[in-house]
């Protein structure tokens, strides 16, 4: 059996997956395991580690809507019928922004803390928390109801959450990484 040239090789590197060629069959070898599939030149495009990405990708995304679901019944439900809580959508843009300015800004390879991310760390908590306070604020001045304002809360965590996640799964400097986009 005979190693796959160019394209396949570019594949292996990046996946850990071998492609091999015998005859008329190809074999593609990965995580310890042989798939055996017949004719064509076509280069598998199996790797599991963008599948990885691929599902974490579809569950924040997800995250993300059930989230915003939240937010938007608390809105736009008959009882509640106050758009007010809407305004926490700058809160949700504002929020990744300075940690992606210290993360451009800053050399990671100083074990030590520095003060641009201890900086984005407290900007970013300030924006976490405001997010929280303004829908009791609202609800203790009665421009919207209790029930909007725990409605409003689920969808603050439920996003947040989500955020944090895709910090998580993305933001380290591996082939899957935010940065790249």
């Amino acid at each position: 059996m005979q190693q796959a040239s160019g394209r396949d090789d570019a594949h292996a590197d990046r996946c850990g997956v071998r492609t091999v060629r015998a005859g008329n069959t190809r074999m593609v070898q990965a995580s310890q395991r042989t798939v055996e599939e017949g004719g064509g030149s076509c280069v598998s495009s199996f790797c599991p580690g963008e599948m990885a990405g691929i599902k974490a990708l579809i569950s924040l995304s997800f995250g993300g809507a059930i989230g915003l679901m939240f937010l938007m019944l608390g809105c736009a439900l008959p009882v509640y019928d106050k758009y007010w809580p809407l305004f926490l959508l700058f809160f949700y843009i504002l929020s990744p922004i300075p940690y992606c300015i210290s993360r451009r800004v800053v050399d990671d390879t100083d074990s030590a803390s520095n003060a641009c991310k201890e900086l984005a760390i407290f900007l970013t908590t300030g924006i976490v928390i405001s997010a929280f306070g303004l829908p009791i604020v609202f609800a203790r001045a009665e421009v919207i109801a209790w029930g909007a304002c725990a409605l409003v809360l689920t969808g603050n965590v439920v996003i947040f959450g989500t955020i944090l996640g895709f910090f998580l799964v993305f933001g380290s400097n591996d082939d899957f990484s935010w940065q790249q986009w």
